[in-house]
């Protein structure tokens, strides 16, 4: 599964393009006084305005798997890097053969960057925001998590991630190179105590040759 593209809420457009350029390095691809879209590798990134929501989602980025601690350096240079079991600041996913790191946007948004070993994208250009290979995960706020998730596979034929067994409160759906990480409303955004919320959410996906979307409604 692939994420082709990736719509979410901002009530700044303006703060959200400087960060998302100057910070991390994307491409602005167009830009009015309602959104702003991004190049994030494959993926076209988008905010829309919102005012007074304060949404706040939780999604990460591909990068090349041989780029970790390049990238980290790259992005604690502008930015502070948030710890998962103090003080290492590099998240090891030993079931998911992934290594990760996190940090907040200007909205508060979570964002993580991943490097997944099990995928075949090294580099060896310098890490730079055209380093990055697209928005692999985005997550979804429900309720009801196992009824989102039936939901899924039942619509779209997506499928429980290999590398992640299903838990009450947590299910992954997808694939190495793109997931959909369903958490109950209320549950702590790993690596935070930031509390999940709903908000509207728009995704474009490829799924075994499908291109398919959702819109959640927030």
């Amino acid at each position: 599964m692939n994420i082709l593209e990736l719509e979410l809420l901002t009530d700044s457009i303006t703060e959200t393009e400087l960060f998302y350029t100057d910070v991390i390095g994307l491409k602005t691809i167009s830009k009015t006084n309602s959104s702003v879209s991004f190049a994030a590798g494959s993926t076209k990134l988008t905010f829309r305005f919102s005012e007074n929501l304060k949404p706040v989602y939780h999604f990460a980025f591909d990068i090349p798997n041989n780029k970790v601690l390049e990238a980290f350096a790259w992005i604690e240079k502008k930015t502070e890097i948030m710890e998962v079991v103090p003080p290492e600041k590099i998240a090891d996913f030993y079931n998911w053969n992934a290594k990760s790191f996190y940090f907040y946007d200007n909205n508060g948004n979570i964002l993580e960057f991943i490097a997944r070993f099990s995928l075949d994208n090294t580099s060896e250009k310098p890490f730079n925001g055209l380093s990055i290979l697209s928005v692999s995960e985005i997550g979804f706020v429900t309720k009801n998590v196992s009824k989102l998730s039936d939901e899924m596979f039942n619509k779209y034929g997506l499928s429980v991630f290999s590398k992640q067994p299903k838990l009450e409160k947590f299910i992954v759906l997808g694939t190495d190179t793109g997931l959909f990480i369903l958490v109950e409303e209320n549950r702590d955004w790993y690596p935070t105590h930031q509390k999940a919320k709903s908000f509207w959410t728009k995704v474009v996906f490829d799924n075994n040759g499908k291109t398919r979307e959702i819109e959640i409604s927030g």
